[in-house]
């Protein structure tokens, strides 16, 4: 296992320009794929779970590269395949409905972690169309055989909401496939801003979901049609990281390619460093954050609308001037690793104080952060982003397994060191 050690460091400031959103960019390219017509793309991100994403889609008898998509127009040609996932839910879950639909033979698998992240409630909600897909080892959990089923969309169609707001996204990208209905919430809804970038993409392609107050969800029975062309904007989980920078160290720290309109929710993470008593600035193209002067506040938020952005706000609550609280965010369990287990662990190392319970996080940052610590990251990328924001507290810090980054930014770390 690589390791990298990150120097003490106490000032951040400059410009980084962003990654593209791997929310986003997963969803264009199934929908671009769906489409009737050519998609060209600008800005797409270039990361692990795209080349997953790509890679699948080549398999399924769709043109495309990271520049262009030939849509097939409809479900996949290819009717038979074994596609490896990796980690990648972005691809697993909104692929496994598609192809559900698509009157194939498939197989799906990922790494072993993949494996222990469920999937059971987007399942029923397939098989109760009709869908025909048998569990290869764990009930409710991949790896997945997919079989042609006879399908009849029930109205309406239930989806529970309150483990993965994947599982609702997956089926509506899916429906038109079926020829569209309507889809009920079953229960709370997570992470509802994830669900808005699916709706307004699938708006792109032509197809006007109607919402009914975040219950349901009517999917017209229209085919997808390519716009053309379309620019993936940056990544609003990055940008998280760098505009905790600014506020930790100084700043000013200035993202590029995200701005006030953003359609993702992380967007939002710029409430918390408000909250904390950090200074913002956005425009239409770029977001800035810096410190205000005095210590950090402390908080206590329900952040489950920006599950992955909350994660930076827990290594912010090590310079906060009090304990802090994260609450609502039960979905942290079933990520790349069990989050909330794994960020308490790694806060307790550098010397803080930390409640961990079933969906939330309490943390009360240590009077010194101790130093030299050497993070485990769980093959995790946000844990090590997140927590290579201990060394601007003036610490070394060392990240084992930094390579992880791959999977949505493989060049954070040289970013990073661009402004510290």
């Amino acid at each position: 296992m690589r390791t990298l050690d990150l120097k003490p460091a106490r000032r951040a400031q400059g410009v980084v320009r962003l990654p593209g959103s791997k929310s986003i960019s997963n969803r264009v390219l199934l929908l671009a794929a769906l489409a009737e017509g050519e998609t060209l793309l600008h800005g797409l991100l270039d990361a692990d779970d795209t080349k997953v994403m790509l890679e699948a889609l080549r398999r399924l008898g769709v043109k495309c590269n990271s520049r262009a998509v030939n849509g097939v127009g409809g479900p996949f040609p290819a009717k038979q395949g074994e596609l490896f996932l990796g980690n990648a839910g972005t691809a697993f879950r909104p692929l496994t409905a598609a192809l559900a639909f698509s009157g194939g033979e498939y197989r799906l698998s990922g790494v072993p972690r993949m494996h222990e992240r469920p999937i059971g409630d987007l399942v029923d909600a397939l098989r109760s169309a009709g869908a025909r897909i048998d569990y290869l080892d764990n009930e409710g959990f991949p790896p997945l055989a997919i079989h042609a089923g006879s399908l009849r969309i029930p109205q309406p169609l239930l989806i529970r909401g309150d483990t993965s707001s994947q599982f609702l996204s997956a089926l509506l990208m899916a429906l038109p496939l079926a020829g569209g209905g309507t889809v009920v919430v079953d229960g709370d809804l997570i992470s509802r801003p994830y669900v808005d970038i699916t709706v307004r993409l699938m708006g792109r392609f032509g197809i006007e979901v109607g919402r009914m107050e975040w219950r349901g969800y009517r999917v017209p029975a229209v085919p997808y049609r390519s716009p053309g062309a379309i620019h993936v904007e940056g990544d609003a989980s990055s940008a998280s990281y760098f505009l905790a920078a600014g506020a930790i160290a100084g700043g000013p720290v200035r993202v590029e390619g995200l701005g006030r309109d953003s359609i993702q929710g992380d967007v939002r993470f710029v409430e918390v460093l408000e909250a904390m008593g950090a200074k913002v600035s956005m425009s239409d193209a770029w977001i800035e954050a810096s410190r205000a002067g005095g210590p950090l506040r402390a908080f206590d938020l329900d952040l489950n609308h920006i599950p992955d952005a909350a994660m930076t706000a827990a290594v912010l609550a090590l310079f906060a001037d009090g304990p802090c609280r994260i609450r609502n965010i039960a979905s942290w369990r079933v990520k790349e690793t069990d989050r909330i287990a794994a960020m308490a662990q790694e806060l307790r190392k550098l010397g803080a104080a930390v409640e961990d319970g079933v969906d939330s996080l309490q943390v009360t940052p240590p009077q010194k952060l101790n130093s030299g610590v050497a993070i485990d990251t769980y093959d995790d990328h946000r844990m090590a982003m997140c927590f290579s924001l201990v060394s601007l507290g003036g610490v070394p810090v060392t990240i084992n397994d930094p390579d992880c980054v791959a999977k949505t930014f493989p060049d954070y770390f040289a970013a990073l060191s661009s402004i510290s």
